[in-house]
């Protein structure tokens, strides 16, 4: 996979994935909060599969 995210997008998905994550332990105490796992894998991986379907690039190359 061709990562298609530059630092900043993936520090800003670091950063709601896990204050969404935060949400099951403190605040409301949903399972809602779970889907902070989403952008923590994109960011681990560098590669955002709706950036590729809409051809967005936000990584210098």
């Amino acid at each position: 996979m061709e990562k298609n995210m530059g630092s900043l997008d993936r520090t800003i998905r670091v950063i709601v994935g896990l204050l969404l994550i935060s949400l099951v332990f403190v605040g409301p105490q949903t399972a809602w909060g779970w889907i902070g796992v989403v952008p923590l894998i994109t960011a681990a991986l560098g590669n955002c599969p709706a950036y590729t379907l809409l051809g967005i690039k936000t990584c210098r190359k």
